[in-house]
């Protein structure tokens, strides 16, 4: 067990339980930027935020300096001069990923041309190639955008995390993974969401960024 899964659960002896399936998450994003793979994330609500706030921590520094590598710095100064070096001194490596409650105009037309159940589902469609990654958040487990969402990410050689609460609802057995914490409210399951997917991020960038 890592120093920091260890201090996760000191502080948030709930998620114990979760061990096993934190580990396995993080095997899943860590096999995907290895591969140069992308990780999609989807959510409603308050879930729809952590999404934005996940991607956040992994497309520019979190807690560790990324500076770029030096042959993309060398690109940018032959590029673009003196432009291109400032550029570079201010750049930071990302983790790609995209967050899938930002598309509004395209949001807005599948739910009123298609079905809102199907906002997710489309973009993992266009947007998802076989050894993405989607990382599906809901309270219940039974949003039925997010279980769509999965269902397309199966289909078509995404993996997929869930996370979600104690019960897990229908998107647990879909998952590949699924990180059920303990708690029942929802306000409470969002609570635990957010030192889960704050782990995830540390680890994934200690992996990739000494």
């Amino acid at each position: 067990m890592s120093k920091r899964l260890s201090d996760l659960f000191q502080k948030y002896p709930d998620l114990r339980d979760c061990e096993k399936d934190l580990e396995a998450a993080l095997q899943i994003l860590i096999s995907t930027f290895e591969a140069g793979n992308k990780l999609l994330v989807c959510g409603n609500g308050g879930s729809a935020a952590d999404s934005e706030h996940i991607v956040a921590e992994l497309m520019k520094g979190f807690m560790r300096p990324r500076r770029i590598p030096k042959t993309d710095a060398d690109k940018l100064n032959s590029a673009a001069g003196a432009i291109g070096r400032e550029v570079a001194d201010k750049l930071q490596s990302a983790l790609p990923a995209i967050s899938l409650v930002s598309q509004t105009a395209l949001i807005s037309a599948v739910a009123n041309d298609t079905s809102a159940e199907m906002v997710f589902a489309q973009q993992i469609y266009g947007l998802g190639k076989v050894g993405d990654a989607l990382l599906a958040i809901t309270t219940s487990g039974n949003s039925r955008n997010v279980i769509n969402a999965v269902a397309v990410a199966k289909s078509f050689g995404l993996k997929s995390i869930a996370l979600t609460g104690r019960s897990g609802g229908a998107v647990a057995p879909m998952a590949d993974v699924a990180i059920c914490v303990g708690a029942d409210s929802v306000a409470d399951i969002q609570e635990l969401h957010v030192p889960v997917y704050h782990w995830l991020c540390l680890e994934t960038e200690a992996k990739f960024f000494s």
